[in-house]
């Protein structure tokens, strides 16, 4: 698996190299925004973006990649702000790694990214089941909101939803019960990876962002000191499927 790292950093790109090198990972990386955007045209399987590049934003970087691609982005950043984060994954990003963090943390993150992107394993990782198809193959429903899981597509009132492949991964476990509370380590263990090693503020982001994108907040809902549950916001209603 082929890996662009774009840092500018020697101290933590050489480190993170050679880390990765040791799990199977062929590095090339890039000092700059604009090298790295060239760079990426070469077609890495995912990209490690940094946010405090020399010549421009990462998180215009990340906007540019993902105007002209769907590679997975991870963002590694000494940016750890909740608005950055929310930023970042609104941009595309499939995840957010705040620094200072470990090579073993972040290739679980790669793993997971990997494995919800693409569907490719690692040999050492169990095949997720996944969220179960709506009964007879459809589109599932839930009030205005429809999720069809074959073509991975989101319709809000009819118009279609942009998300990112983590944001529609958790939005289609939440809903496969929806009303139902799902702890955040059930939720972490089926839409991230059962060998997470970072810390969950990585689903408060991708939940505040699904929020947004949803237009109001009363489609997920916290469950305090528990975890999330999705409604609909306007009138409680069983979900149903169309075939």
């Amino acid at each position: 698996m082929r890996l662009l790292l774009i840092e500018d950093d020697d101290r933590i790109a050489g480190p993170l190299t050679e880390g990765l090198g040791r799990y199977g990972y062929t590095v090339d990386r890039a000092r700059t925004g604009a090298a790295g955007l060239t760079d990426a045209t070469a077609s890495p399987d995912l990209v490690l973006l940094d946010l405090g590049l020399p010549d421009m934003d990462g998180l215009d970087v990340c906007r540019s990649l993902r105007a002209k691609s769907g590679v997975p982005i991870i963002m590694i950043t000494a940016r750890g702000e909740e608005a950055d984060r929310i930023v970042g994954l609104e941009l595309g990003a499939d995840d957010y790694l705040a620094k200072p963090f470990g090579v073993r943390e972040l290739v679980a993150r790669i793993r997971a990214v990997t494995r919800r992107t693409t569907g490719a394993l690692p040999v050492d990782s169990p095949e997720p089941a996944g969220p179960p198809a709506a009964p007879g193959g459809g589109a599932q429903r839930l009030g205005p909101l429809e999720i069809d899981r074959r073509t991975r597509q989101v319709r809000l009132d009819g118009g279609e939803i942009s998300l990112t492949p983590r944001e529609f991964d958790l939005l289609a476990y939440l809903a496969q019960d929806p009303g139902a509370v799902h702890s955040r380590q059930q939720i972490m263990d089926a839409v991230w990876d059962p060998h997470f090693f970072g810390p969950t503020k990585t689903l408060d982001a991708h939940v505040a962002a699904l929020r947004r994108k949803l237009g109001d907040p009363g489609w997920i809902t916290t469950a305090r000191g528990v975890g999330f549950r999705l409604t609909d916001p306007d009138q409680d209603l069983p979900s149903e499927a169309s075939g």
